[in-house]
């Protein structure tokens, strides 16, 4: 009745039982999927910028290299023209010298002194050409080589091999390893038999 008092714990609302751990049912899991159409396009322009920028270092690396090859060209042959033009200073010294005969040099003080200046002029000019790379070719007793010998005349000789250069007519050079000048030369040939065909 009225002055009954009501007990707390039986005014409390009712609380729902949590349910069992193991009754519990967890959510379905996402169905595997592969990467997506957008994963694969970056994928892809990953894999194009990369061989694009490996061919473009390379294009640049070649473009290097040739650069340096070809001041190193220009470095070397710069002079090639204008010690060209000297060779020719060089010849006229070579012929001065080899006019004068060896009596007329032991027997002329002045001309002697003279073909002394001369030699001294030549040596000097010789150093020149090596200075900058321009080397005299060997030609003298050597197989004839058409890379560096320019043939102008073919004799017969018993001294030397067919195709040995028993004459030079004029030096040829080179610079750093590159044709100048040829040396113009006469090669030996083997000698002829003499024999007349009967038989014809």
């Amino acid at each position: 009745m009225f002055g009954q008092k009501k007990d707390p714990a039986s005014s409390a609302p009712e609380t729902a039982e949590a349910p069992a751990a193991d009754s519990v049912t967890p959510p379905p899991e996402a169905p595997a999927t592969g990467p997506s159409a957008r994963e694969v396009e970056l994928e892809a322009q990953l894999a194009q910028f990369k061989e694009s920028t490996i061919r473009q270092l390379a294009e640049a690396e070649n473009a290097r290299k040739r650069a340096e090859r070809e001041i190193e060209d220009a470095r070397k042959f710069a002079v090639a023209s204008f010690a060209r033009d000297l060779l020719a200073v060089a010849d006229n010294l070579r012929r001065a010298l080899d006019a004068v005969p060896t009596e007329k040099r032991e027997t002329s003080p002045e001309i002697k002194n003279l073909l002394v200046g001369v030699e001294a002029t030549e040596r000097q000019l010789i150093a020149a050409f090596e200075k900058f790379g321009v080397q005299a070719i060997a030609a003298m007793g050597q197989p004839f080589d058409p890379n560096f010998h320019q043939a102008m005349q073919e004799v017969e000789s018993k001294d030397a091999p067919p195709g040995t250069v028993i004459q030079v007519y004029q030096s040829g050079f080179t610079i750093a390893d590159r044709l100048l000048r040829p040396a113009l030369v006469v090669v030996a040939k083997a000698p002829s038999t003499g024999a007349v065909d009967t038989k014809a």
